[in-house]
């Protein structure tokens, strides 16, 4: 199926997206009501959307901290030479790391990690130690939390 582009998204697919952004679990009929279209309209363009791969899924929001992560790092992470798909295993293996990405520059991976306590840190860079060299930092805030890119 062709793939649709922002451009080709119109101002109710962009009302349906946010929507869905701010609530995934609305149920159809409240959608509808929010973009002032019937149940199935809202359904056909969900699953158009989906289909076009702008719609990958829907998730949760879990608030870390209630599950007892007190502390997030940021890791840049620069493997031994040699040792790149290695630890590109390890960090899709690690549990803690909730995000990953690979970059270009001096460092191969940049890496989110949730964290009960400091000393867990410690614990999961002595693991990377003997493949990569790191540099940590301690996340204070988040003033831009994930967000949807642009739609219009």
């Amino acid at each position: 199926m062709p793939s649709l582009t922002v451009s080709a998204l119109d101002a109710v697919d962009r009302a349906l997206v946010e929507a869905l952004a701010a609530d995934a679990r609305q149920p159809l009929n409240a959608l509808a009501k929010q973009v002032g279209l019937s149940a199935p309209s809202v359904s056909d363009r969900l699953k158009r959307l989906e289909g076009a791969g702008v719609i990958r899924g829907y998730t949760v929001d879990l608030d870390q901290k209630a599950l007892g992560y007190r502390l997030q790092a940021i890791v840049r992470v620069k493997p031994l030479p040699g040792l790149l798909h290695m630890v590109q295993r390890a960090l899709e293996e690690q549990p803690y790391v909730i995000e990953c990405d690979k970059v270009t520059g001096d460092d191969c991976f940049i890496v989110r990690i949730v964290l009960r306590d400091i000393e867990q840190l410690d614990e999961i860079l002595e693991g990377l130690s003997e493949r990569a060299e790191t540099s940590s930092a301690i996340v204070k805030a988040s003033p831009v939390p994930r967000r949807l890119p642009p739609l219009g």
